[in-house]
């Protein structure tokens, strides 16, 4: 008696065999979630690198900017009279505004505000953060700040006085923190060296603008979102942990991920920071 033969799989065969299906499409389902977390989080890094050099390009220009006289008029330049710059701790500002009156709540961690102050010039060598030439004889302004774009997403902008009246355009987006200190000198007669560097507040107090010689700033970035493959939350010191310690009161200089909202904890992040001398404005 010849035994009978299988015209196909059994039961067994087929639950085997689609078991074994299903788990490499779990396998390569898992590797292609994995291989776009890692495209995600490079080409955030990617765009945080971009954005990064771009705004701190565009804040030291305006820094160097800030003391510029115009030294071709008659009159005694107005702008020997009061300080090139100012700035506000945790706070933002309205676009706007007369200058950095009316300070706003801070966004985004307490971040700062800074506001240079330059002559104009003829020869369209004064420019502003908007890329708009200042003419001679006026007074010309770059202000920085934070505030949330329509996404509600925190953004630096920078704000200027044109022929129209005040107007602000985002410099970078994606920003968790923006912070300034102010490096003052304390010497007399002025050497142009800092021996200090202080917040908006303690410059304030001490009523010291026209002592200061240099800006430092630090601007942390944050990706669209969670990308990273690791799961450890980050502590990030704009200006160091020794600075963070000794002065727990400036908001915004340590940023924890630890405490932000699991939507965020997890974004490609990373710290951008300059020091930056003001022009000698005897020259």
């Amino acid at each position: 008696m010849k035994p009978a033969q299988s015209d196909g799989w059994g039961m067994a065969e087929f639950l085997i065999a689609m078991a074994l299906g299903l788990l490499v499409t779990l396998l390569a389902g898992g590797l292609l979630v994995a291989s776009g977390s890692n495209y995600r989080n490079h080409s955030d890094n990617v765009w945080l690198a971009d954005g990064g050099r771009y705004a701190m390009s565009v804040m030291a220009q305006s820094i160097r900017q800030g003391a510029y006289v115009d030294w071709d008029g008659d009159a005694v330049p107005p702008e020997l009279a009061s300080a090139s710059l100012a700035g506000l701790d945790a706070a933002s500002i309205s676009r706007a505004s007369e200058g950095i009156d009316a300070p706003w709540p801070a966004v985004a961690h307490g971040s700062d505000v800074l506001a240079l102050r330059f002559a104009g010039a003829d020869d369209d060598a004064s420019i502003n953060c908007g890329g708009f030439a200042v003419p001679a004889g006026v007074r010309g302004w770059s202000i920085f700040y934070v505030a949330a774009d329509a996404g509600g997403e925190a953004e630096l902008r920078c704000k200027y006085r044109g022929a129209a009246g005040w107007g602000a355009d985002a410099v970078v987006g994606g920003v968790d923190s923006f912070q300034v200190l102010y490096g003052v000198d304390l010497d007399t007669p002025l050497d142009g060296v800092p021996n200090t560097y202080l917040n908006a507040t303690a410059v304030t107090a001490a009523a010291a603008w026209q002592r200061v010689a240099s800006v430092r700033l630090a601007l942390l970035l944050r990706g669209t979102v969670n990308s990273r493959a690791d799961t450890v939350a980050g502590r990030f010191d704009l200006f160091g942990p020794a600075y963070a310690d000794a002065h727990p009161e400036d908001v915004g200089v340590r940023v924890d991920e630890g405490l932000m909202p699991p939507a965020e904890r997890l974004r490609a992040r990373r710290v951008f920071s300059m020091t930056v001398a003001l022009r000698n404005r005897d020259g």
